[in-house]
């Protein structure tokens, strides 16, 4: 926290400083300092005065590059105006205690976290955090905290994410001297998701909330990041989120028929990823290949695998030479090939329920009485939300358009930070 007034011979916490603020959240001070308020006020009241420290890590957004990380594809993401943010306390009793507003309270010792159960939601990813801090040779120990989230669950902008990386940079402050770095905390965090929620989830996610800002990420060998320069403020352009109000929860079937698919056809190839194989190669052999498998899907899912992976790369040489708005068309194509080719707008043994093409479609609609047209699944797909890229003069129309169909507390209006996963203050 920030300096302390004494009261009663107690240190008292005050929240982060307007200038700190600014860095993080721009012009949006005032908003940012009555949460960070509010925080110290739902800690107080849970666990008593103290002198508080002060996080935040934000939520992602997955620019171009859907579903090629598994299979060595490229993405470019970044983090986004959403974050999660907490106050806490270091205790010395070798226990975690979060309060999470809107969920359970959890706790757990340090020292047999690796013993919690799995699966059982945020007890579980707590947990396995601290397990992966502790397995990456750093240290861990026990403190009390009180969060608060503006970034929508289930939704495909990884609140999940957030939450992990939040916890890696508390620990990181109280524990290991700011000596673990963005992808140690996204290492850690997606060892939490591999061991603890038994989930098999890539770097992706983690990275763009703990970096900060827009990054490319190469997936080939390891995972290789490269900040790059960008922001749809450049473009005078707001990044809109359309919830459509269709959760993840499952679909794990939908989601892991994807890299399988990508697999067994790599296999086909004599390789273990889509990555190690040429599209050239891939397209000489593809008559072959569709009549020894008989499965046209997986062929168009490779198909977009090489497609997306090249549309990252020529997105990144755009942002290299200055050019952002090349990436305009390349975020549109790439929505078009996830919805055609990579098949995830919707699932298929649920033809009734078709929401994200719906909202895709409704925003074609009136994008292309503006001018040109950019949107496209965000995330997993087959439920969830959009992305549309929309010019800052026509947002409030854009919203007044879509409202009536999707309510207007689904649309959110946001953009890209440069601020990682970070203490604040």
């Amino acid at each position: 926290g920030g300096a302390g007034d004494e009261k009663g011979g107690q240190a008292m916490s005050r929240i982060p400083d307007e200038r700190r603020l600014k860095e993080i959240y721009g012009e949006e001070v005032q908003t940012a300092a009555s949460r960070y308020l509010h925080l110290k006020e739902g800690f107080e009241e849970r666990f008593g005065e103290a002198e508080l420290s002060y996080f935040t890590a934000p939520g992602r957004t997955e620019i171009i590059g859907n579903h090629v990380d598994h299979n060595g594809g490229k993405i470019l993401c970044a983090s986004i105006t959403m974050d999660t943010i907490c106050a806490a306390e270091k205790t010395n009793d070798g226990k975690i205690t979060v309060v999470s507003e809107g969920f359970s309270e959890v706790e757990i010792q340090v020292e047999s976290a690796g013993e919690t159960p799995h699966r059982k939601g945020t007890l579980s990813l707590l947990a396995g955090i601290v397990e992966g801090v502790k397995a990456a040779g750093f240290q861990a120990g026990g403190f009390r905290a009180y969060m608060t989230s503006n970034v929508i669950p289930s939704a495909g902008v990884s609140s999940s994410a957030s939450f992990e990386m939040l916890i890696c940079t508390v620990l990181n402050h109280f524990y290991n001297g700011e000596k673990m770095r963005a992808a140690d905390y996204a290492r850690a965090g997606q060892y939490a998701e591999n061991h603890f929620w038994d989930k098999a989830s890539g770097l992706m996610d983690q990275m763009a909330c703990a970096f900060g800002g827009t990054i490319l990420l190469d997936f080939r060998e390891g995972v290789r990041v490269e900040k790059v320069d960008f922001s749809f403020d450049d473009l005078d352009s707001d990044l809109i989120i359309v919830n459509t109000g269709k959760g993840h929860a499952n679909l794990s079937e939908e989601y892991s028929s994807i890299p399988k698919e990508m697999f067994a056809l790599a296999k086909r190839f004599g390789k273990e990823r889509l990555c190690e194989v040429s599209e050239e190669d891939f397209l000489q052999r593809l008559t072959t290949v569709r009549q020894e498998i008989q499965n046209d899907r997986a062929i168009l899912r490779a198909l977009h695998f090489f497609e997306e992976t090249r549309r990252v790369t020529e997105a990144g040489d755009a942002l290299r030479a200055g050019t952002p708005e090349k990436l305009l068309p390349l975020i549109t194509e790439g929505g078009n090939s996830s919805w055609k080719w990579l098949q995830n707008g919707s699932v298929s043994k649920q033809t009734k329920e078709q929401s994200i093409p719906l909202a895709l479609a409704l925003t074609e609609i009136f994008c292309k009485r503006k001018g040109e047209v950019v949107c496209r699944i965000h995330g997993g797909g087959f439920a969830g939300v959009i992305m549309a890229v929309i010019p800052k003069r026509d947002t409030a129309e854009y919203v007044d358009f879509m409202t009536p169909y999707f309510g207007k507390e689904n649309l959110h209006i946001m953009n890209i930070r440069q601020t990682g996963a970070v203490f604040v203050g």
